[in-house]
């Protein structure tokens, strides 16, 4: 044991946060062995002389430890309990190794508001880093035995947990199946980013459609359950990452069901529609104008070409050049702090459209297209979603700068076929969610 001592002392040499700190456990001399940054020793230290103390109604420490809690480790075992959090308790006497639970330190925030996903009328706790955490607002939402959570340890020099949540009268078996083994296979591999757990799941690096929909709201998280998805927590993620993604999800939030049902209905129709005019009104600007003129009216067409009088480029230029700089206007609100991002975004987009216009780069009519494509892009659910849009709004740009308003067309076709030839463990991703009956 002096030389599982030896590997201890050698393994955490360059970690000044280790500690060895001296201790009597019952008359008898002990070494605590841990980590000073996620172990706090000084109240742990305090509840074992409260436990050593007869007059208690506590058990001995020597019988909870020596007897109870009696764990044989190796060398690998302890080194990574110790970099978990757990304490190391030595046993000079015996020369034998101890594994105790100790009291934590804070690292984690509270449960707060979600701030990526507004809420307007629903439960108002969001995920944190926390993985237990995580685990138990679902819990609390879901009073189940059916409820099967599944947790693994995966990475090989940095270890990290993922557990998969999901109900067992409600999942697809073969989904399962396919993601238990995919987690099985890859289970060395490290994840640090997102990225690297879509290669842990088996998809491709170039795959446009996001497979994972995230949601920092348990409410959105236990909905999906109720569906027959699958749940992934990542620790350090405060997020879920719900299996699979769907087109719908883009569309329909469980919180739409606190409203009544027109109401309801006509928020996801708002969606629907924002979506389409993120798609179709810049490619039908330089289709109008570029190709096929001859659609519009004839006093419309006369306007158009009136507002577009000493402008120096064609429509396509013009439209790329402004959806580019609404792209970069929308990456600087995200990047700029909170206290100066939307005051600084807001004046810099009026002052550079309104400068645009004055200098006849663009045309007036094209800086409301660009506004109501960025307004619309806005309206569906998820960031993730949102970015889909603003990637396939150039590819029909494109068709359409070519062919026109066939074009339009045919860059609608394509994305519909592209998004009818995805399939997500085995579910289409324009397949409709299937939801458990409702009782009453």
């Amino acid at each position: 044991m002096k030389s599982l001592l030896v590997d201890i002392n050698e393994a955490f040499k360059n970690a000044e946060d280790f500690f060895k700190e001296p201790f009597t456990v019952d008359s008898e001399a002990v070494l605590l062995l841990g980590l000073n940054s996620l172990v706090d020793l000084v109240n742990t230290k305090e509840m074992l002389k409260k436990g050593m103390d007869p007059t208690t109604e506590i058990t001995l420490v020597k019988r909870t430890f020596f007897n109870r809690r009696l764990v044989e480790i190796n060398c690998e075992e302890a080194i990574d309990s110790i970099l978990q959090g757990k304490l190391i308790v030595f046993s000079k006497e015996q020369n034998k190794m101890f594994l105790f639970e100790p009291l934590p330190k804070e690292l984690n925030r509270s449960i707060e508001q979600p701030t990526n996903e507004n809420v307007i009328q629903g439960p108002l706790d969001s995920f944190i880093e926390d993985m237990s955490t995580n685990i138990g607002l679902v819990r609390k939402k879901v009073y189940s035995d059916q409820l099967s959570v599944k947790t693994y340890t995966v990475g090989s020099d940095q270890k990290k947990k993922l557990t998969i949540v999901y109900l067992e009268n409600c999942a697809d078996k073969d989904m399962i199946k396919k993601i238990i083994s995919h987690i099985e296979v890859n289970q060395q591999k490290n994840i640090f980013y997102l990225q690297h757990l879509y290669r842990f799941m088996g998809i491709r690096k170039w795959e446009v459609i996001p497979q994972f929909n995230m949601t920092e709201m348990p409410l959105e998280t236990v909905d999906c359950l109720n569906k027959g998805r699958v749940i992934l927590f990542v620790d350090g993620f405060p997020f879920a990452l719900i299996l699979p993604h769907l087109l719908w999800d883009m569309f329909a939030q469980a919180n739409d069901r606190n409203y009544s049902i027109p109401i309801m209905s006509a928020m996801r129709f708002l969606r629907v529609l924002g979506a389409f005019v993120t798609l179709t009104f810049p490619a039908l600007y330089v289709a109008l104008v570029a190709v096929n003129p001859e659609v519009l009216k004839v006093e419309l067409a006369l306007s158009i070409a009136q507002s577009r009088e000493g402008i120096p480029y064609p429509p396509f230029v013009e439209m790329t050049l402004m959806l580019l700089i609404i792209e970069l206007i929308v990456e600087a609100s995200i990047r700029l702090p909170l206290s100066i991002g939307p005051t600084v975004t807001m004046v810099g987009g009026i002052v550079i459209g309104q400068a645009v216009v004055d200098a006849k780069l663009v045309s007036n009519l094209l800086i409301i297209v660009v506004a109501a494509t960025s307004i619309a892009n806005s309206t569906v659910i998820g960031f993730q979603n949102a970015l889909i849009l603003r990637l396939l709004k150039y590819v029909i740009v494109i068709f359409a700068s070519i062919y026109g308003v066939l074009g339009v067309l045919t860059g609608l076709v394509f994305i519909s076929a592209y998004f009818a030839s995805r399939v997500i463990f085995g579910i289409p991703y324009t397949s409709f969610a299937k939801r458990r009956r409702e009782i009453g």
